[in-house]
């Protein structure tokens, strides 16, 4: 994780010379992919957390199925957002 970090702010570090001129150093579709990427890269964590969490819970309680499933659903809302978001722009 701190090694995806750093090589995203790297990254980002090497764009300065560009974001400096008066041309856009990063165009309006490739921002959008970009807020998608994070987002769903976000809900995957998310997800992972949440899974782990509702599969232990069914495998006590028969009855928290449902619950479970809603929490897992959750995060992939904020992707939906997203691309809503970005249709709406």
């Amino acid at each position: 994780m701190l090694a995806t970090t750093l090589a995203l702010f790297s990254s980002i570090v090497s764009f300065a010379p560009i974001l400096q001129s008066s041309a856009p150093g990063i165009t309006g579709s490739a921002g959008a992919a970009l807020a998608v990427g994070l987002a769903a890269l976000g809900a995957g964590i998310a997800e992972r957390g949440i899974g782990a969490a509702a599969v232990g819970a069914v495998a006590e309680d028969d009855e928290m199925f449902g619950r479970g499933l809603i929490f897992t659903v959750l995060p992939e809302t904020l992707v939906i957002l997203a691309l809503v978001t970005i249709f709406v722009v």
